[in-house]
């Protein structure tokens, strides 16, 4: 096999591998305020985690055409869109993206929620 054909197939396989890609069945129910990935269903509405690795699901921070309304509190994040961010034990995991997210998020002050 010629170099330069053995070169692009290593490079497309290395590029595959290093592009992050966002669940295909995400599934946002927001009557429920829930979102539904890889069978599993996790709140949008809890305590959170941001990590780094083995995300529950990933998000992008947005400023329009949000999925999500995030308002971050202190305690009693019992409303949907309501985040509480802990460093353990947390509701979900989430990874904060540039691009292939499983749902976009916009931080807002008041009236927070599945749109």
């Amino acid at each position: 096999m010629n170099l330069t054909v053995r070169t692009w197939i290593a490079a497309a396989a290395l590029l595959a591998i290093a592009t992050p890609a966002a669940h295909a069945d995400a599934v946002i129910d927001a009557a429920a305020c829930t979102i539904s990935v890889d069978g599993k269903t996790f709140p949008l509405a809890g305590k959170v985690q941001y990590v780094d690795t083995f995300p529950d699901f990933t998000i992008r921070w947005v400023d329009s055409f949000a999925d999500l309304h995030v308002k971050d509190v202190d305690a009693f994040a019992d409303d949907c869109g309501e985040w509480q961010e802990v460093d353990a034990f947390p509701d979900f995991k989430v990874k904060v993206v540039d691009a292939f997210e499983d749902l976009k998020i916009r931080r807002v002050d008041a009236f927070p929620g599945a749109q």
